[in-house]
């Protein structure tokens, strides 16, 4: 009689494995230089130029680049032609942590204060007609961003060293220095580096030609059809010509990449109809806008939901994140196994620098907007809960939904605070502010776990771009936007801070002033993120991946459909080149996905750099 023996399962490697394992492999933060004064000045000067021009566009479309690539470029390019000029005064090349650490820098700048001004601050001057005092603004922008920085660091360790979220642009920044490094120094990934570089000069290009002169691409290409006698792209059904979100796609992988498709065709082909035959939705006012203004309160529910639910399945390992939390009042916890506690930032960092944060946000929100003790401290808190919201879903899809993180806030203080509409703003203000560039932040997180360094060191190099951000971006706001009459105009559309605004009146009157489709919409979304992740933690392993993702539904819910359409290509296409061609889109696929988002960022910072000098 035989038997036979099946093999055994391979056991799942525990948190402290995982980081263990990442130690000994890929850490490499204490064999070259990282955060050096050269890396923290160069960083300083491009977050300068990356925060203007994300104020720039961000008061013209609502959206902002990303800095991080485009950072990581222009710094090792500068660097090497001030090296080949001066060589006397620049006697040695950037190491790539050093590069990393400079970007870190530049990021800072440039994700933790410019959206503040494109959102809550500019929404605040259309609401009272004047311009906060300049020392008030340079507070409250340097107090968000602190927020924003210290916030980070637990979600850091626990979303990327344990969860290993994918965070595409983190890892596109860190294959873009990797082959720029690899190239300078003769290195094996060539044929990566000249993949990037084609993919890239595609993305420029395709960008030039669609925003700069001659203008011969269309922004996107209509489908034929219509729902209710209107065309489908009035319903944001189309093709954007863009590189971004196709190669953001290839990158965030297929699961979500799908779930993106299901839930934009769930709202933009059946939901937003519905809302207008409802009547939550005016005909005149079909588009984005219009219709995000109705179905964002459905999506930001089911992202919260899920979000916070998912969070809290991991109950053990977010203990472990806040252990040093126990280590402060004399424990031993991890004392002994916790490899990686001289190099990561101490838990004593993130509660210091989170109070005094805290606190200065809170004295602003008392001092000069009004607005009580107590509700700055709830704004404070539930901005921590809602920065592992936001965390998530930038870390799932590369996307961060600042301005659903602030209609939740806003929705929460109408009904606590019905008649105050400054409040309303203002502790929005602070959630979408600090939520949105921690979850930003940590992408550039992901690029120095990538390429091992040093977090302690990236976090400080963090820390010193807000100063850099606040104090250029301030008075180039007064500077651009003189008066509230700027605002809304042909130059300054202000998107987001119209919608911000319109909010904030509408919900002036409580939770009552929402149109009923939308009440219902936001009960409907929480409980579907809630349903959705444990009818996944409930079944069985293999049915799992046929379970859409509730972040990307909910996601596909706030942004437009041709934004989700993209990105599903872009997954569908990582797709079939890891089943036909496994070589080819393990040498190619992250390269030229990275090169196609450096490329078109980098191209789309010169246009809006030309068109505000007027040449364009």
């Amino acid at each position: 009689m035989s038997s036979t023996k099946t093999a055994s399962p391979v056991k799942p490697m525990t948190p402290d494995e995982i980081e263990l394992n990442w130690f000994k492999n890929v850490y490499q933060g204490d064999s070259m230089p990282q955060l050096t004064l050269r890396a923290v000045l160069m960083g300083s000067a491009l977050g300068a130029v990356m925060c203007l021009s994300n104020l720039y566009i961000g008061l013209k479309t609502g959206w902002a680049l990303g800095v991080a690539i485009t950072s990581c470029i222009l710094s090792f390019s500068i660097f090497k032609t001030m090296r080949a000029v001066f060589p006397r005064y620049f006697r040695s090349d950037m190491s790539i942590l050093e590069n990393n650490c400079m970007q870190s820098t530049a990021s800072s700048a440039g994700y933790s204060t410019g959206g503040t001004m494109v959102s809550g601050v500019a929404a605040y001057l259309i609401l009272t007609g004047h311009h906060m005092p300049w020392h008030i603004l340079i507070l409250w922008t340097f107090f968000l961003a602190a927020l924003g920085v210290f916030l980070a660091i637990p979600m850091k360790r626990q979303m990327i060293n344990v969860e290993q979220l994918k965070f595409p642009s983190g890892i596109a920044a860190a294959e873009t220095l990797k082959s720029l490094h690899a190239v300078a120094e003769g290195g094996g990934a060539s044929i990566k580096a000249r993949a990037l570089g084609v993919a890239g000069l595609l993305g420029g290009l395709v960008t030039w030609f669609r925003d700069g002169r001659p203008s011969i691409i269309p922004g996107s290409l209509h489908f034929p059809g219509s729902i209710n006698g209107i065309a489908l792209h009035k319903w944001t059904v189309s093709f954007e010509m863009s590189t971004v979100m196709i190669a953001a796609g290839a990158i965030m992988g297929w699961r979500m990449a799908w779930s993106l498709l299901v839930g934009a065709a769930i709202n933009y082909l059946v939901l937003a109809p519905y809302a207008v035959r409802a009547g939550a939705i005016e005909t005149s006012k079909i588009g984005y806008r219009g219709i995000v203004g109705w179905s964002t309160w459905i999506g930001s529910a089911l992202m919260v939901t899920s979000a916070l639910l998912m969070f809290a399945f991991q109950w053990r390992s977010i203990l472990r994140a806040f252990g040093g939390v126990a280590r402060l009042f004399g424990s031993k916890i991890h004392s002994e196994r916790d490899v990686l506690a001289r190099i990561e930032v101490p838990t004593s960092w993130f509660l210091a620098g989170t109070f005094l944060s805290g606190f200065g946000c809170l004295a602003v929100l008392y001092y000069f907007f009004g607005t009580s003790w107590w509700m700055g401290i709830v704004a404070v808190v539930l901005t921590f809960f809602l920065s592992v919201v936001a965390c998530r879903v930038t870390g799932e899809s590369d996307i961060t939904p600042i301005g659903a993180m602030g209609k939740i806030t806003q929705l929460l203080f109408g009904i606590i605070a019905p008649t105050n509409t400054i409040t309303n703003l203002m502790t929005a203000s602070v959630t979408a502010g600090a939520a949105g560039s921690s979850a930003d932040l940590l992408n550039d997180l992901k690029s120095g776990y990538c390429l091992g360094a040093n977090p302690r060191k990236q976090f400080l190099a963090q820390f010193f771009g807000i100063f850099t951000g606040t104090l250029v971006i301030v008075p180039v706001f007064y500077i651009l936007v003189p008066d509230a009459a700027s605002l809304g105009t042909d130059r300054w559309p202000a998107p987001a801070a119209q919608v911000w605004a319109a909010v904030a009146r509408l919900l002036a009157n409580g939770y009552q002033a929402l149109h009923p489709t939308a009440r219902a919409g936001l009960l409907v979304g929480g409980l579907v993120g809630i349903i959705m992740p444990v009818i996944e933690r409930v079944l069985p392993e293999k049915y799992r991946r046929f379970m859409p993702s509730p972040i990307g539904v909910g996601l596909a819910i706030v942004i437009p459909f041709y934004n989700s359409f993209s990105m599903f290509l872009g997954g569908l296409i990582a797709l079939v080149l890891a089943g036909k061609l496994p070589k080819i889109s393990d040498t190619y696929l992250i390269a030229v996905a990275s090169g196609l988002i450096a490329g078109e960022s980098l191209v789309g910072v010169l246009v809006a750099i030309l068109a505000a000098s007027g040449v364009l």
